[in-house]
């Protein structure tokens, strides 16, 4: 029996293959319940990729095979998936510019799904029509714990952060990054945000030494949280809000209310899967940026 279909998503008509296969076999979850969770989180999650260059994490062969970053689109790609060719300073492989797709309607988001693009990276920053670099709207801390450290610790790290941005007048959300450790957002609140994000991680390190560090070497985060403010380079990317996780279990990167940040004692309480996103999303909306 063929595990391909023939698909109508909206006006477009897609071919999805192997759907049967398992992507995650830990957990038994296929490339058709992929297609199944990101159609069906797509209302909540492509307001939050639209206008942003995607970049994809491909796992063709499931989350146990050989993965690969894929920035330019397919070249096999339907003739109705939008792209944006944009320049790439300082891009490892020399290229001076990366055609990159737009994830901005459904039928987009299903054919990479059925590409096994688990993982979805956007930057803080979004693009106009005509391809044009606008300045950071976002703002992220990205909390990385250093075992044996865990989101628990990054909760802790993330309630100051948000204390340090409130008395700059500036609202803060949070999200689990659906792997080790979570994310703290807001609206930018300055031109360079990048030089802001370090200067709070900076104060904060020296604050809470015993828990935080602001600096890349890994020597030095064993039982700490790594805030990394460096996420706000205009090159790097961040995981999107809804994105699957390549982990044992479909995890995702789950936006999160700050009564959970608060109440976190341990680490299972932060962890959420495909299913239990979408029960979620359907109890309360979208807590993105809310």
């Amino acid at each position: 029996m063929s595990s391909d279909a023939t698909v109508r998503v909206e006006d477009r008509v897609l071919k999805l293959t192997n759907l049967d296969k398992v992507l995650y076999p830990e957990f038994g979850f296929t490339k058709g319940e992929v297609i199944d969770y990101y159609t069906r989180i797509a209302p909540v999650l492509l307001p939050h990729l639209r206008e942003r260059p995607v970049t994809l994490k491909r796992y063709p062969n499931g989350v146990d095979g050989k993965w690969f970053f894929e920035k330019n689109a397919s070249e096999h790609r339907p003739e109705w998936v939008r792209t944006m060719r944009l320049e790439s300073p300082g891009s490892s492989r020399g290229n001076e510019t990366v055609n990159y797709v737009m994830v901005d309607e459904l039928a987009t988001l299903v054919w990479l799904a059925n590409l096994a693009a688990l993982e979805l990276h956007v930057p803080q920053w979004t693009v106009g029509p005509r391809g044009g670099k606008r300045d950071p709207d976002l703002l992220v801390f990205d909390l990385d714990p250093g075992a044996p450290a865990t989101v628990v610790e990054c909760c802790r790290v993330a309630e100051r952060v948000r204390t340090v941005l409130d008395d700059d007048g500036v609202d803060a959300w949070a999200k689990t990054s659906g792997n080790k450790g979570m994310q703290v957002y807001a609206y930018a609140p300055a031109k360079d945000t990048s030089e802001y994000a370090k200067a709070v991680a900076q104060r904060l390190a020296k604050e809470m030494p015993n828990l935080v560090v602001a600096t890349m070497a890994k020597a030095a985060r064993t039982g700490k949280v790594f805030i990394d403010w460096s996420q706000n380079n205009p090159a790097k990317t961040t995981v999107a809000p809804y994105s699957l996780r390549a982990r044992e279990r479909p995890t995702v990167s789950t936006p999160i209310t700050w009564d959970e940040v608060e109440d976190c004692q341990v680490p299972e309480e932060l962890v959420f899967t495909a299913d239990e996103v979408l029960e979620r999303v359907a109890s309360a909306g979208d807590l993105f940026g809310s």
